[in-house]
C-alpha cells in the first residue's frame, strides 16, 4: 500500500495544474488498484477540505461530493470510512469537518465525549466545553 498527500489529492480533484494533474491522475489511476489500493489517512481528508473550503472557496456540497467519490473510489483505502462518513454527515449539517472527524475517531475510540474550549463545536454531539 502507497500512502497518498493531500496535494496528490487536490490536484487529482482541483485539475488546476495540467502536469500535476496528469502525474497525480497516472499515479491514482495506474498504480493504485483495489489489490493495492492507495491510503488516504484521517489527517490527509481533513487537511484536503480545508483546502477545498479555504483555499478554492468551494461550497460544502462540492466538497461532500468529492469527499463521497474518494470513499467510493476503489482504488483507494480511506481510513476509517466509518469516522469519514459520519463527519460528513455532521459538515453537511454545519459542523466543521475536522471537528467532526475528531469526535467521530474519539467515540470509536471509547471516549464519551472530547473535551474543547471550542464553543461552537461544544454544541455538537460528541464535545463538551471544558470550564
Amino acid at each position: 500500500m502507497k500512502g497518498i498527500d493531500t496535494n496528490i489529492l487536490v490536484r487529482y480533484l482541483i485539475r488546476d495544474d495540467l502536469n500535476q494533474l496528469r502525474t497525480a491522475s497516472r499515479f491514482i489511476e495506474r498504480d493504485c488498484s483495489e489489490q493495492e489500493p492507495g491510503f488516504v489517512n484521517q489527517i490527509v481528508l481533513a487537511e484536503l477540505v480545508w483546502v477545498l473550503e479555504r483555499g478554492y472557496k468551494l461550497d460544502r456540497s462540492v466538497v461532500v461530493a468529492a469527499l463521497d467519490a474518494l470513499l467510493l473510489a476503489r482504488q483507494l483505502s480511506i481510513e476509517q470510512p466509518e469516522d469519514v462518513r459520519a463527519a460528513i454527515r455532521d459538515y453537511m449539517d454545519g459542523a466543521d469537518f475536522a471537528d467532526s472527524l475528531i469526535a467521530a475517531w474519539n467515540a470509536r475510540l471509547g471516549c464519551e465525549y472530547t473535551m474543547t474550549f471550542d464553543r461552537s463545536a461544544a454544541r455538537r454531539s460528541g464535545f463538551r466545553l471544558i470550564k
